[in-house]
């Protein structure tokens, strides 16, 4: 390698030259420094002519290069307003620190998710013909492509587009907060109309069908469709429970605020009927430290991953010739309609663990709800 390949590497590795002084018919200092906006290195002088001594010019200069190689080490840029620098902080570094910020706060599962949408963004990134490269450029328009990246290229769904965007305005406050960026561009991009939710509840005798199919197939994951259907925990927490949640004087199980989903740990009531296949299959006499639904939903040391559920509901879907409108999470919507057409919609909350009575009405599906004889006698003060 030559010396001015070298000196050319070693140039676009710091970003900057060191001054040096120059001296002739003009004297001055001088030195290149890159300039983010072009991505090109330009050059910066401090004329001496106008010292009369050589002298002079010499002890001028040394005081400038001294003090200009300090700055330049400690990141100054002579072509980057002191408010603005931050803005050129390179996207990559900043995405690094922000996964170093969410790997300190964040559940497991939420680590994952952050992850893979930086993923998705560095994949939109390597797509491009001329990719952003410094955290002020994660503008509206930038943004505004890529969630029509999402949409059109990759064809995911409505819902979906709207949660990468909700995903991008949380990242977009990020940035406002530490000074990258002076506002959070998502603000003025609006979410897509979503098709209502594909996903449709299972009448009496479609679970009568199931139960008796998996009493005869898998009555392992019967136990797993049971606890959705009564307790209304959901698949990542079920995943998590251990069977020293089980409390059997209390008919309890116990949900923590380590995986729970609304971060707040809570007790829900545990059904006569889980009770009874559990003690038929064995399942309580493993360790407490067992996972309830380890690997094949068996009690295990080691954790199985929430995604076993949809996979062994798609077997028996496909088995009883379903349609994939009928999931796994429709259990949970079937057994919030039965417990508040039987209980009421207040005991059904509470066992849901909602804050509010309206969200347990949005598991409701309409044509679900039972027609009381009563209304129809309902005189009224009319």
């Amino acid at each position: 390698m030559s010396y001015l390949t070298r000196r050319n590497t070693a140039t676009e590795a710091l970003g900057f030259t060191y001054p040096r002084l120059h001296e002739g018919k003009n004297w001055y200092v001088d030195f290149f420094a890159l300039d983010p906006a072009t991505g090109l290195m330009r050059r910066k002088k401090f004329m001496l002519n106008n010292l009369p001594k050589k002298t002079e010019k010499r002890r001028k200069a040394a005081e400038i290069i001294e003090a200009i190689t300090r700055k330049l080490r400690t990141g100054w840029n002579p072509w980057v307003n002191s408010q603005e620098s931050r803005g050129f902080t390179l996207l990559s570094d900043v995405l690094e620190r922000y996964m170093e910020y969410i790997e300190r706060k964040s559940r497991t599962k939420t680590k994952h998710s952050y992850q893979s949408r930086v993923n998705i963004l560095n994949q939109y990134l390597s797509s491009c013909v001329l990719p952003i490269k410094y955290a002020y450029q994660f503008d509206g328009a930038f943004v505004n492509d890529y969630l029509d990246w999402l949409y059109l290229d990759r064809g995911v769904s409505e819902r979906t587009r709207n949660n990468y965007r909700g995903w991008c305005y949380s990242f977009a406050e990020f940035l406002v907060s530490r000074k990258y960026i002076e506002t959070n561009p998502v603000d003025h991009i609006p979410a897509l109309d979503e098709k209502k939710k594909h996903r449709k509840d299972l009448s009496p005798t479609e679970l009568q069908q199931m139960r008796l199919h998996l009493q005869k197939e898998d009555k392992f994951f019967l136990l797993a469709c049971y606890m959705e259907y009564f307790t209304f925990i959901r698949p990542t927490e079920l995943s998590y429970l251990k069977l020293g949640d089980i409390s059997l004087k209390d008919k309890t199980v116990f949900v923590s605020e380590d995986f729970s989903k609304n971060k707040k740990s809570a007790k829900v009531a545990l059904n006569d009927t889980i009770i009874k296949l559990m003690i038929e299959l064995g399942v309580l006499s493993k360790p407490t430290h067992f996972f309830l639904f380890g690997k094949n939903f068996r009690p295990a040391a080691e954790r199985s991953n929430a995604d076993q559920y949809n996979r062994r509901w798609k077997k028996m879907r496909e088995a009883l010739g379903w349609g994939d409108e009928y999931q796994f999470y429709s259990l949970k919507d079937s057994g919030i309609r039965d417990l508040a057409n039987e209980q009421g919609v207040v005991v059904a909350r509470d066992q849901a663990r909602h804050s509010d009575v309206s969200t347990t009405n949005r598991y409701i599906q309409e044509h679900n709800m039972q027609v009381h004889d009563e209304a129809k006698q309902f005189k009224g003060a009319l």
